[in-house]
């Protein structure tokens, strides 16, 4: 049985294979946007620029899309998949899943949140999920 693990955030995943005792990366190409205000007059009511922040969102959706899409090869051949990480990339991932993959979701257990970590505590981190 192969059981697999997927460590998770914005900028990579870590994802740990069980049976092969491997971790490969993956590393995600999202631009990290830092908008700002646009510049203001000290006039209160002057003319002011407007952030165009929704084309920077649908950019980065792009972008969170073609990063999945590098991760769901390794998910293809496991038979049962947990997603840990910190912030919310990896329930994105689990909505892009059962969006777009019915077949790998039915494979995914859960999907729990979980500080930085080395990729030896990865390692233990999954074996001990998949012992319990």
């Amino acid at each position: 049985m192969k059981n697999v693990g997927i460590w998770i955030d914005k900028e990579k995943s870590k994802i740990v294979d069980l049976e092969k005792d491997t971790i490969e990366t993956v590393f995600s190409e999202i631009e990290d946007f830092h908008i700002h205000g646009g510049s203001g007059t000290r006039f209160k009511g002057g003319p002011q620029d407007v952030v165009q922040d929704s084309k920077y969102l649908e950019r980065e959706k792009h972008q969170t899309k073609a990063y999945f899409k590098k991760i769901i090869p390794f998910l293809d051949e496991a038979n049962s998949i947990v997603i840990f990480g910190p912030a919310e990339t990896g329930e994105k991932l689990r909505k892009e899943l059962s969006e777009n993959h019915p077949m790998i979701v039915k494979k995914l257990r859960e999907v729990q949140r979980a500080d930085s970590m080395t990729e030896n505590q990865m390692m233990a981190w999954v074996r001990e999920y998949y012992k319990n």
